[in-house]
């Protein structure tokens, strides 16, 4: 049953990623989060590959599960997020530069970044520090996330407020758990954490899209409201 959960929580998210990463480009030309989401769901075809096909790691499947890893809990949805998010919440469209920049900077970091892995953090102080800085990224993003969450309310979407607010405190939990705080009941292979992190990155992807698009919407009607026409005022003293 457990392996049957695991593989519904990894199928689960590649859909999301695929689906709405395509639909954040059709629909509103976000190639941030767009491509984002997909990378998101290409992690999770490799991860799932590798799950079914040999599990080893010397495949190189494995390797290449640490650099998806790395990328998007390094800059991909982090910083990739935050400035993808910026383009409803400010306005803030980069360039096409600004764009190749950062998925250039997030391959980078996953190449690099992707050596620093491992179980025994006391042991290892380079994967400690690297485990750390994921912690403290992923909480400066959700703090935008919170704000992002109150512009939704304030707009008064305050069923997308709710599910995003929540849903970034669950990804935050992911995210301290991870390396840190690993399931006590959990067996070797962190079956059951893959599982609730997979399902809670799915949901992510689904919620921030809807979130947005809701906000999106709002603004644009917003924008479109006719003015009203002010009256003349009428001189002191004019009679009838």
């Amino acid at each position: 049953m457990k392996v049957i959960l695991f593989l519904a929580a990894d199928l689960w998210m590649i859909f999301v990623g695929y689906r709405y990463g395509w639909r954040f480009i059709r629909q509103y030309g976000n190639y941030l989060l767009g491509l984002e989401w997909m990378v998101v769901a290409t992690s999770g075809t490799n991860f799932l590959v590798w799950s079914l096909v040999s599990g080893s790691e010397d495949s190189p499947f494995y390797n290449l599960a640490y650099f998806f890893d790395a990328f998007s809990r390094s800059v991909g949805i982090t910083l990739i997020l935050v400035l993808g998010m910026m383009r409803v919440t400010h306005r803030y469209k980069p360039s096409v530069p600004v764009d190749v920049g950062l998925f250039a900077l997030a391959t980078v970091a996953g190449l690099f970044l992707r050596q620093f892995h491992g179980e025994d953090l006391d042991a290892d102080r380079g994967a400690f520090a690297v485990a750390t800085y994921y912690v403290a990224i992923n909480l400066l993003t959700a703090a935008f996330l919170a704000y992002f969450a109150k512009r939704l309310w304030d707009a008064g979407l305050q069923q997308h407020a709710a599910w995003t607010a929540l849903v970034t405190m669950a990804a935050s939990v992911i995210a301290i758990t991870y390396d840190f705080f690993p399931f006590s009941f959990d067996d070797a292979d962190r079956t059951f954490f893959y599982t609730a992190a997979l399902a809670t990155w799915g949901t992510q992807g689904v919620v921030y899209f809807r979130a947005y698009r809701a906000l999106d919407a709002h603004q644009g009607s917003t924008r479109d409201q006719p003015t009203q026409p002010t009256q003349p005022t009428r001189p002191t003293g004019a009679h009838s």
